[in-house]
């Protein structure tokens, strides 16, 4: 089993702590989103991973060893960390056939992986005409290229436009499924709900938090029930004999807070209130990120006066 091992992690520049005894796992079959604020560490992280940087005490691990003592690399851990790493001169082929030759991978290879991320057509072009969402394309094509089994892409998303983000869903999606261990950093709140199964979140170089997505929601966002009716006044009479209080909204529903589905849908049932709608008001990952990380954030924009 291929893991990702971080333990006692720290890394400082000077006099500041980019990442502070950071300790996680990240197993393979599942997608972990790599979460936290600008400055929490979480690139820093991922080059302390790959080798690209020293850490000060600690260590990361892949598969119990150290990336550099890695044979094959290539082939055993695939990262984007920077789109705009490939040389502007080459072409796209050329590109990943310099990294494959370093390997002994295969021309077809390359041909396999520049399919697969749909740049087939754009292969013999040189990468400085390349957008920022094909450049994103080529550099998962590179972390592709030697098969691997942990894959670890920083902001994968950025640049593409909404075909290219249907894909790298189900590329995370498939990876995982195939058993490897899949790291993904992201800002994208909404994006990250739809791939990762597993969530570990930075804060100022510190752990916040090492928990499955759907528990991480669940243990921030108060459940609530969403109600649509024809008849708002039975409907809040209904709930308050039960002690629930009913929120109107300027769109026309109203909103159950601290409750189920299955409780409200039976007492209004049985009040005869007539329903348009019933339905969880689900909270959303973007709102638990914002309130544990709320007091984490490095950079802030002062708040709009009106």
């Amino acid at each position: 089993m291929t893991s990702i091992d971080v333990q006692n992690l720290t890394k400082e520049y000077g006099t500041r702590r980019a990442v502070d005894d950071l300790t996680f796992r990240v197993l393979p079959g599942r997608v972990t989103g790599f979460l936290g604020p600008n400055g929490a560490g979480k690139s820093t992280t991922m080059r302390l991973v790959l080798g690209l940087d020293r850490p000060s005490s600690g260590t990361a691990t892949i598969g119990g060893r150290g990336y550099a003592a890695l044979r094959d690399p290539l082939c055993r851990v695939g990262a984007l960390l920077d789109a705009q790493a490939a040389h502007g001169a080459r072409t796209g082929r050329d590109h990943l056939r310099v990294l494959a030759a370093t390997h002994r991978i295969p021309d077809r290879r390359v041909d396999e992986v520049l399919a697969e991320t749909g740049l087939g057509t754009a292969a013999g072009h040189r990468v400085r005409t390349y957008s920022l969402g094909m450049r994103q394309r080529l550099g998962i094509a590179a972390a592709l290229l030697g098969d691997p089994g942990v894959v670890m892409l920083d902001e994968p998303s950025n640049g593409l436009d909404p075909e290219g983000i249907v894909w790298i869903r189900g590329l995370l999606r498939r990876l995982a499924d195939e058993g490897r261990t899949v790291l993904v950093s992201s800002h994208l709140m909404n994006e990250t709900a739809s791939f990762a199964d597993h969530l570990v979140v930075l804060g100022r170089g510190r752990l916040l938090a090492d928990t499955p997505l759907r528990e991480f929601i669940d243990a921030r966002v108060r459940p609530a029930v969403r109600i649509r009716t024809t008849d708002p006044t039975a409907l809040v009479r209904a709930l308050a004999r039960h002690g629930h209080e009913a929120v109107e909204h300027p769109e026309g529903h109203w909103t159950v807070p601290d409750a189920r589905v299955d409780d409200i849908g039976r007492l209004v049932f049985a009040a005869g209130v007539p329903l348009l709608e019933l339905a969880p008001d689900e909270g959303t990952l973007e709102q638990a990120y914002l309130d544990l990380t709320a007091a984490e954030t490095e950079f802030t924009a002062q708040p709009q006066e009106v």
